[in-house]
């Protein structure tokens, strides 16, 4: 099945017709090869591939829709984040990108997501791009030559970059557009040569499969597991060190982004990594740093003047630079991608306010409260148009992602986590002793050992005292950390201006929870940070 497949008719179900040449499976070598050769890529000075995405250095959510029809009618969470798309405008849309695809050259892809067998959902890609496809190599998991031989795909990934819709005529928003249909388990890709639509589109698919159909929690986290075959969850959204901290060379990968939680197990989705470059050091992340590598793909990266090395610290094109690598460029993974139910849970923030602790324990009502808030906050920079910060909340930590309401994913958080006792902590890896632009970043090196301990049990028998506003659990000492970083309070010259910092956000929390208040128990609404003024 590697290379040029002999058949003309063997995408004729996908009524993909009169194509080019069909390269199938081809090795990420030869990917790269052809990418460098088409003007598509260039090589750094150790021969990793770089891409550039065009227009699009990130996804687009606006432009993500989900096909309405009778399956999706009535379990699908519209809205804002599932955007309806009618079903005969979709089958004339597809026509129109097949027509397009017509007489080019194409690159196909037969791999598989989910590491456990017994979940394992077999997908095709149909990319314009080789690197696209590449991507897909390096993302999702890999059959043997053996398997590829009998494959057969449940789901298909049509991707055509260079194809623009014409909206008033396509139902699209604008020219580039994502759509999944459940029905004919197809995602449409076209006008945007973003990776991450193509992996975020399978994540969408199995965020509605597994709950809604396998009783399987699907998670938007990282994961590794200790020699003592205990688990770790790391939650988070986008720039808050999820990959980052998943990363520990004294425990095994199992994946950095997303999984699944069934009876008695945890695995990942996907067999790679995707991780944001974005002022990557070898110091401070070195298997990040290790994994840029022949076979890995440099996003939207720019050389050193003058060089063929990458300036990780250059944002000229977008400040979501990202590498994409297969698992196996990280030397510490579980094989397979599998570990046994989590003992400890993470939830990762980075408050660009200041105010949350860098450190504290939830309590089982304060998790849920936590998890559906899925809160961090955006700085200044990151995104145009951006100038303070500003509060991000995105439930379940993956709203985006996520087909089905919230509440479906957080009820069975819930019962997972009483049924597994497991310790749930959350994490700030933003700011201390002030807001951004006054404070600092919290160091790496103290949230890795902060991690550590709770990991090993040190926090367990310490002194906690309670945050005055948010009411979380903040212990009074940690092992390798400055005591008086503990309790954010004490970091802040003014101390009144904390009071009033962190008032302020417990209003925004306060605030957000109000669409979810009907759903929940009224321990979880308890959990709330205790306002002092009317919220």
């Amino acid at each position: 099945m590697s290379g040029t497949k002999p058949t003309n008719d063997s995408l004729a179900y996908l009524g993909l017709s009169q194509l080019g040449t069909q390269h199938w499976n081809l090795s990420p070598e030869k990917l790269t090869e052809i990418a460098v050769q088409n003007n598509q890529g260039a090589l750094t000075s150790n021969n990793t591939l770089v891409i550039k995405t065009g227009e699009f250095t990130g996804r687009s959510p606006k432009d993500r829709f989900v096909v309405c029809d009778d399956l999706t009618r009535d379990t699908v969470w519209w809205g804002d984040i599932n955007i309806k798309f009618d079903a005969d405008k979709f089958d004339a849309l597809y026509n129109k990108v097949t027509d397009y695809l017509r007489g080019k050259e194409v690159y196909v892809r037969d791999a598989y997501a989910c590491a456990d067998e017994d979940y394992r959902l077999n997908l095709r890609l149909v990319s314009e791009y080789a690197w696209s496809n590449m991507f897909a190599y390096n993302m999702f998991l890999r059959p043997s030559e053996q398997e590829l031989q009998s494959f057969d795909p449940e789901w298909n990934i049509l991707c055509a970059p260079g194809f623009e819709a014409v909206a008033e005529v396509d139902g699209t928003r604008q020219h580039n557009f994502a759509i999944i249909n459940f029905t004919k388990k197809v995602i449409l890709i076209g006008g945007t040569g973003y990776t991450g639509e193509i992996k975020k589109g399978i994540f969408s698919v199995l965020n509605y499969v597994l709950p809604h159909q396998k009783d399987v929690l699907s998670m938007h986290c990282s994961a590794n597991v200790g020699k003592d075959g205990d688990t770790a969850v790391f939650f988070g959204l986008s720039g808050t060190g999820k990959t980052t901290l998943s990363a520990d060379a004294n425990r095994k990968l199992i994946g950095d982004d997303e999984h699944g939680w069934s009876k008695d197990s945890v695995f990942n989705f996907e067999g790679g990594c995707y991780a944001k470059c974005i002022d990557l050091t070898q110091e401070k992340e070195p298997q990040i740093y290790a994994a840029i590598k022949p076979g890995a793909i440099l996003e939207n990266i720019i050389f050193k003047p003058g060089t063929k090395d990458p300036d990780f610290f250059d944002s000229s094109i977008t400040q979501n630079t990202r590498v994409s690598y297969p698992i196996h460029h990280i030397d510490n993974i579980q094989t397979p991608s599998v570990g046994p139910a989590p003992k400890n849970i993470f939830f990762l923030t980075a408050d660009a306010y200041g105010v949350l602790p860098p450190i504290s324990k939830l309590t089982p009502a304060q998790a849920m409260y936590y998890f559906i808030s899925g809160y961090t906050a955006k700085v200044a920079g990151t995104e145009a148009g951006v100038v303070e910060p500003q509060t991000v909340f995105s439930a379940c930590f993956g709203a985006p992602f996520l087909p089905l309401h919230p509440g479906k994913y957080a009820d069975m958080l819930g019962k997972k986590m009483q049924e597994e006792n497991v310790k749930v902590w959350l994490v700030n890896t933003g700011w201390t002793g002030g807001a951004y632009g006054t404070g600092e970043r919290i160091s790496l090196k103290y949230t890795r050992a902060m991690i550590t301990a709770a990991l090993q049990g040190d926090l367990n028998d310490v002194e906690y005292t309670k945050h005055e506003v948010f009411g979380l659990q903040m212990p009074l000492s940690c092992p390798e950390v400055p005591s008086e970083i503990l309790s954010p309070i004490n970091t802040w010259k003014d101390q009144e201006a904390y009071k009033a910092q962190a008032e302020e956000l417990a209003k925004k929390f306060v605030q957000n929870f109000k669409q979810y208040a009907d759903g929940v128990s009224s321990e979880v609404l308890e959990a709330a940070p205790g306002l002092k003024v009317d919220a």
